[in-house]
């Protein structure tokens, strides 16, 4: 796996990881929180593989996250400034990807990447990241989304990287156990990947809770208005790429009636719920 560091025109630089032959079809994955470019690494070293297309794969740190660049003001993080690093780190890579393959926070990106910039890419897949029209009507009308979204609420508190250091880093190991298999839940979470995450973790928090706080999209409180105020252009909600939808249906903090209704917003759908996905089918 290659690393390296790539500055980008607006002063930024990203950490990205990468395999597989320059010159060759792009991939590129966006990672979430509290997560890091490493977890991409396997599906990399899959589609590098000439029997899998041979791609170029590339997953960047985003901005806040290991070595990338990390702001300190909140602000930094709004959507406008996330969309420009990718766009630009897209640019160094050719110009345009086979496929933008997205996760949770990197899937924010991702949509608005497509929405904004679809010349970018051919084709966009996401895996249990909402679309910004689905998850604004539920954090507005579904109850059951605005608890499971609560929180969003801790992570925007001034304390929230330090209380999330605390014991180990107690807090995030309970988010990654309370998900998984009934007869498995921990299978994944071996020694080895827990020293990569409390390796990412000790170059700061403060960068990914940023990307909450510089979010109006969670749950209303008695002192903030959150969703409640929030309204979103159609215009800035349409995808018209041909989309992959992954969506895990134990996920405890997305809910499935996020995908109701998705297709108002992107013609070209196809969802896949609760199984195995294959490569032939991501691609």
């Amino acid at each position: 796996m290659e690393t390296f560091l790539q500055a980008l025109p607006h002063g930024i630089t990203l950490s990205c990881r990468a395999t597989g032959e320059r010159g060759q079809p792009v991939l590129m994955f966006l990672h979430g929180f509290p997560e890091g470019a490493f977890i991409w690494d396997g599906v990399m070293d899959h589609f590098a593989q000439h029997e899998h297309g041979g791609y170029r794969c590339i997953a960047p740190n985003l901005r806040g996250f290991e070595r990338s660049s990390a702001p300190d003001d909140a602000k930094a993080y709004r959507a406008k400034y996330l969309l420009e690093d990718i766009a630009a780190l897209v640019e160094t890579e050719g110009g345009k990807l086979a496929c933008l393959v997205a996760h949770d926070w990197g899937g924010a990106v991702a949509w608005n990447l497509a929405n904004q910039l679809p010349h970018l890419m051919h084709k966009l897949a996401i895996i249990n990241s909402p679309h910004p029209g689905t998850f604004l009507r539920e954090l507005q009308t579904n109850a059951r989304q605005r608890a499971a979204s609560a929180y969003m609420n801790f992570l925007i508190r001034p304390d929230a990287e330090q209380l999330l250091e605390q014991d180990d880093y107690r807090r995030l190991w309970d988010f990654f156990t309370a998900m998984g298999a009934a007869d498995a839940p921990h299978a994944w979470l071996s020694d080895a990947v827990k020293q990569q995450y409390r390796t990412l973790w000790s170059s700061g928090l403060r960068g990914g809770c940023n990307y909450y706080r510089a979010s109006p999209l969670r749950p209303p409180r008695t002192d903030d208005a959150g969703a409640t105020s929030v309204v979103l252009p159609r215009a800035m909600l349409t995808v018209g790429l041909p989309t992959l939808v992954i969506w895990a249906l134990n996920d405890l903090a997305l809910l499935p009636e996020l995908l109701d209704g998705l297709d108002g917003y992107i013609p070209n759908l196809c969802v896949k719920k609760g199984y195995p996905v294959s490569s032939s089918e991501l691609l």
